[in-house]
């Protein structure tokens, strides 16, 4: 099943979700673990009745969900075609149907806390080194490229952050190679800037807001938020 593009996602309206990283992602909050596993049992028949499921877990007065298909199809200009994790029609359609069983229970969505953090290491040779890093993580090499036509690094588990690669040239001179991309949901790109400038950080690039803006700390080590 094809990839949808960032506009068809948005453009389906699922207020309970937001499109962070590879995947769509939902808080519900619970009042209690009783009322929460009721709610990821009936989370379970509504993806059997689809053929497909979310990744959840289960929380003190939360339920997280993720949704992502392992089989989208990724198609470069020329038509050659990649099959990747990203989200698909049946990633909204299971979405829009938790979003029902989530109403009929009683639970209120809690979008705005939802996040993602990934790991980017900017390097001149990621095919060389991605190896490494991929048994180091995951504990199999084999996790180079898993679901991505690209070098990242992802853990079928979840157990790890995904680790992707950025262009680097070949320097001697020791500078910051790893950051981290922390995905949270629009609405709080803001005040997580603001809070870590209030921290004593300091916006060194905001080219590409509100979809990137790059954070440094003190020693100049930089992260970014990510929204898009």
């Amino acid at each position: 099943m094809d990839m949808l593009s960032g506009d068809e996602i948005a453009e389906a309206g699922l207020t309970d979700w937001r499109k962070l990283a590879q995947g769509l992602h939902a808080r519900y909050l619970v009042d209690d673990f009783g009322a929460g596993a009721r709610f990821v049992a009936a989370v379970g028949e509504a993806g059997d009745a689809l053929g497909h499921h979310p990744t959840v877990s289960l929380g003190r007065g939360h339920v997280d969900l993720k949704l992502v298909s392992a089989d989208a199809v990724y198609r470069e200009k020329d038509g050659t075609e990649h099959v990747v994790e990203w989200v698909t029609q049946k990633d909204l359609d299971l979405a829009r149907r938790i979003t029902e069983v989530a109403a009929e229970h009683g639970l209120a969505a809690d979008p705005a806390s939802v996040s993602v953090v990934e790991l980017g290491l900017d390097t001149a040779q990621p095919g060389t080194i991605a190896p490494v890093w991929a048994a180091l993580l995951t504990g199999d090499a084999g996790s180079q490229g898993r679901g991505s036509p690209s070098d990242e690094v992802r853990d079928a588990t979840g157990r790890a952050p995904n680790l992707w690669f950025g262009d680097a040239d070949e320097h001697e001179a020791p500078r910051q190679r790893f950051h981290v991309e922390v995905y949270v949901a629009p609405e709080v790109a803001g005040q997580r800037i603001a809070a870590a400038v209030a921290a004593g950080g300091t916006v060194v690039d905001d080219s590409d807001a509100p979809a990137l803006t790059v954070i440094a700390d003190q020693d100049g080590n930089t992260g970014v938020v990510c929204v898009a």
